[in-house]
């Protein structure tokens, strides 16, 4: 089946608003963070589609005063995981990054979240710090970067 990766629309805030809703228990993003985000330049909301049904989504934060983007968020439907979605979007995000004249990429994962976390290692990603409870249920996160300048 061919996977389609989009720039997200409002016309898709619902699925992404499910999808968020599927694959997190703390903090969510709502209708109206989606739409803030989708219209706004400094963020980029792709969405990846299998016949038109969101099966997973990136959002990348951008800032005027930074050389580097930053990975918000990645959700993966629970029912396509284990099918390589995240390292798509991610290697997606990372060609991108490079592309646009980024410095790198930058992300923070959960400490308890070892699927992610080894997926950024294999892709290249250092951990660069630790952020002590930095989640909303407490947990502590890890602060990666994959840096341009370094390969």
């Amino acid at each position: 089946m061919v996977q389609n990766i989009r720039p997200a629309t409002l016309a898709d805030v619902d699925a992404l608003v499910q999808l968020e809703n599927k694959c997190f228990l703390t903090d969510h993003l709502g209708r109206r963070s989606f739409r803030r985000l989708i219209n706004s330049p400094s963020a980029l909301v792709l969405g990846l589609f299998q016949e038109h049904q969101l099966q997973a989504y990136i959002l990348i934060l951008t800032r005027n005063n930074s050389a580097w983007w930053r990975v918000y968020s990645v959700a993966v439907d629970p029912s396509c995981r284990g099918q390589g979605l995240s390292r798509i979007l991610m290697e997606h995000i990372i060609e991108r990054a490079l592309l646009s004249g980024a410095a790198g990429v930058r992300l923070e994962v959960s400490v308890t979240n070892q699927v992610a976390y080894q997926l950024y290692l294999r892709l290249g990603f250092e951990v660069v710090d630790l952020l002590p409870a930095y989640y909303a249920d407490g947990q502590d996160g890890y602060r990666m970067q994959f840096s341009f300048a370094t390969r």
